[in-house]
């Protein structure tokens, strides 16, 4: 997914026919917060991602690769990191993944 996770939220929520305070009561947040995070100025609570997957019948797993990812995507661009620099972390990832035992 190239949109952000609170795009993305935003996406789910017009497909499926809820309005925005329609969505915050099932979520059990304040509308205007979840406002803020479709619009990016606030970053998604990591701890409703399960509700979030049960009120959409996402799995969890992959709701969890797509935020995960958007706060590295988030990450890399505040501090301006280089496709070079990419790179370098995913090799390092890469020889993490070999290690753990």
């Amino acid at each position: 997914m190239k949109e952000t996770f609170g795009e993305y939220i935003k996406m789910l929520r017009t497909t499926k026919g809820l309005t925005l305070t329609q969505l915050a009561g099932l979520l059990q947040m304040d509308f205007a917060n979840l406002s803020r995070m479709e619009n990016g100025i606030r970053d998604f609570d990591k701890k409703k991602l399960s509700k979030l997957a049960e009120v959409f019948d996402l799995s969890i797993e992959e709701l969890q690769g797509e935020y995960a990812s958007d706060q590295l995507a988030k990450h890399m661009y505040e501090i301006g990191c280089s496709k070079e620099l990419l790179k370098v972390a995913e090799e390092k990832a890469e020889y993490r993944r070999t290690i753990k035992k």
